[in-house]
């Protein structure tokens, strides 16, 4: 006689045991459902000791992994596109990272949804939150908020990020950047050499890494030959041309005023250039910017630059990605690539050509 539940009568119910899933290995193995993922994805990337932990575990518990359902969900999470969200689209550096970057993405059939911070702290995360919200494989970020910490869970779920320009806060990133304290010091060597005691420096935003670590590389240079860094030639906090403007103009009208000034960033510099044309001081007060900019080399004097190559910053920014998005499972990596003196005449200016103070 069978039970209503169809069960025959004194024979002991049978519960069905549950087929382990890919979580269930990870917490045997204690590594992330990505790693999981990886060492069972033939395209994947993982360490040796990870893959000996993993496959352990899915031994212990019996799983076999599902190719259907791996493909599936592989389709379903990739969309073939990237986010980048950069500085400023106006600054000519950032549209070259931006080029070098869908360049890159473009020949691996990828396209790339670009936005623009404006340097702005509060724009940042919306900015990141409604690419991630578009399912972006894959992120390129210019960091301006004093944290990224918000994006440790996306990179826990699989969508790695890199930041370009600027060290980011609050988790470990793959970063690219140049060493922006040894060309700032450089610079401004080049002009001490050149016999100016009496260097300004001009800076952007000090809520901005690079530009801390050009002035930084600025002061080092002044103290290295002994020449004490004075305040009132340190303008910061500058972060378009009409403010380097009326800073440099500020400068050269008061008492005691710089033969050489040194310009941390390209907007800065023509701002600055402004200020010396209206003051018709161009080509008798010595220059050197941070980044080179469009017809640099064509005015007189032409600009003295510490040059980087951005599209090479975001050429080795997305490559860097792709490698992420493949399945590369290493430590966050810091890239630094380096700058180019260009000498063009106008940081090779003597004092004796500037006005006296």
């Amino acid at each position: 006689m069978a039970t209503a539940g169809g069960e025959a009568a004194g024979r002991p119910h049978r519960s069905v045991r549950r087929r382990p899933t890919m979580r269930d290995v990870a917490a045997r193995a204690g590594v992330s459902f990505k790693t999981v993922s990886r060492v069972f994805d033939p395209n994947g990337r993982v360490s040796e000791e990870k893959r000996e932990a993993v496959l352990m575990a899915a031994r212990e518990l019996r799983y076999q992994p599902d190719p259907a359902a791996r493909n599936l969900r592989q389709n379903l999470r990739r969309s073939h596109s990237l986010g980048v969200v950069l500085s400023s689209v106006d600054n000519p550096f950032a549209s070259a990272v931006h080029r070098a970057v869908q360049d890159v993405a473009e020949e691996r059939g990828f396209a790339v949804f670009s936005a623009s911070t404006d340097d702005d702290p509060q724009r940042e995360r919306p900015l990141v939150e409604a690419l991630i919200a578009r399912r972006v494989d894959g992120l390129v970020l210019t960091p301006t908020a004093d944290d990224q910490g918000y994006l440790a869970a996306e990179l826990r779920d699989g969508t790695p990020v890199v930041g370009i320009d600027r060290t980011a806060h609050g988790l470990e990133l793959d970063t690219v950047v140049v060493d922006n304290i040894a060309g700032a010091r450089r610079a401004t060597e080049h002009l001490l050499d050149h016999g100016h005691s009496r260097v300004a420096y001009l800076g952007d935003l000090s809520t901005i890494t690079t530009a801390r670590d050009r002035h930084a590389g600025y002061e080092a240079a002044l103290r290295g030959r002994g020449i004490a860094v004075d305040s009132a030639l340190v303008r910061t906090d500058l972060h378009d041309a009409e403010a380097a403007r009326r800073a440099a103009s500020d400068l050269l009208a008061g008492p005691g005023r710089p033969t050489a000034f040194f310009a941390s960033q390209n907007t800065i510099t023509i701002g600055l250039m402004r200020a010396l044309r209206d003051l018709g001081l161009d080509g008798r007060v010595a220059l050197v910017g941070f980044d080179d900019f469009p017809l640099a080399d064509l005015v007189v004097p032409a600009v003295t630059v510490v040059a980087q190559d951005p599209r090479a910053i975001g050429r080795a920014a997305a490559e860097r990605l792709f490698e992420r998005i493949g399945g590369l499972d290493a430590p966050a990596a810091r890239i630094v690539l380096p700058t180019t003196f260009v000498v063009r005449g106008s940081g090779e200016i003597a004092p004796a050509q500037s006005p006296a103070p």
